[in-house]
């Protein structure tokens, strides 16, 4: 059997309580802080793409070319200007990986400043699409935010890695991180924790059948 070895990562944070958006859609009810951020950039090193559904696609799009040029236009730069770097290098790393977004709706015209280096998928191709990003090869497919795209393809088998930032945080209500339905089985891989922060990262591979789980001995 071939092993892919491409991986679609899944990086995002929730609640103690499984919500990845608290009441009304408010992402900001997370604890996004200093760790997340700097997860998130360690991850877009690792990745030559990102798989983007399109309202996670817009939020993006209107605030990371801004601040890759003025990292102090972000309300968190503002706040402490230590992180100006990271802010900056996520901004720039935003505006040139490949950017593959799901939506029936978006065109072409949508895709301004970022039109060189994005792609739209409909819906009901991304399947497909991701199966054949993931047979070409390069670095992680990344996917932030996206929830709806990631669990159709997580019970697609097509996801490899969850790694899933649990906030210090319970907001009682809001949007369930996963989809109703049954998950794949999960391995641990790794837990961390950033100095100072109260969040949490836990990193799992996503055991499909035919999976080798990572870190067994490869059969000869």
């Amino acid at each position: 059997m071939r092993y892919t070895v491409r991986k679609l990562v899944v990086s995002m944070m929730m609640s103690l309580d499984g919500c990845c958006e608290g009441s009304g859609g408010n992402s900001m009810a997370l604890p996004m802080d200093d760790f997340f951020n700097a997860h998130n950039l360690e991850r877009l090193r690792h990745a030559d793409t990102l798989l983007l559904g399109a309202t996670t696609y817009k939020a993006f799009q209107g605030y990371w070319p801004a601040v890759a040029d003025n990292p102090e236009l972000s309300p968190a730069v503002a706040a402490d200007p230590r992180v100006a770097d990271v802010h900056r290098e996520t901004g720039r790393r935003n505006n040139e990986i490949q950017k593959v977004v799901v939506s029936d709706s978006l065109t072409a015209d949508d895709t301004a400043p970022w039109e060189d280096t994005t792609v739209l998928v409909r819906r009901g191709e991304v399947q497909q699409a991701v199966a054949d990003l993931k047979d070409r090869p390069g670095q992680d497919i990344l996917t932030f935010g996206s929830r709806k795209v990631w669990n159709g393809l997580l019970a697609a088998g097509l996801v490899d890695e969850l790694h899933l930032m649990v906030g210090a945080a319970v907001l009682g209500g809001g949007t369930p991180a996963f989809a109703a339905g049954q998950v794949p089985p999960l391995r641990l891989l790794d837990t961390r924790r950033g100095d100072g922060s109260d969040n949490v990262l836990l990193r799992y591979q996503v055991i499909h059948p035919g999976t080798r789980p990572q870190g067994a001995p490869v059969a000869g």
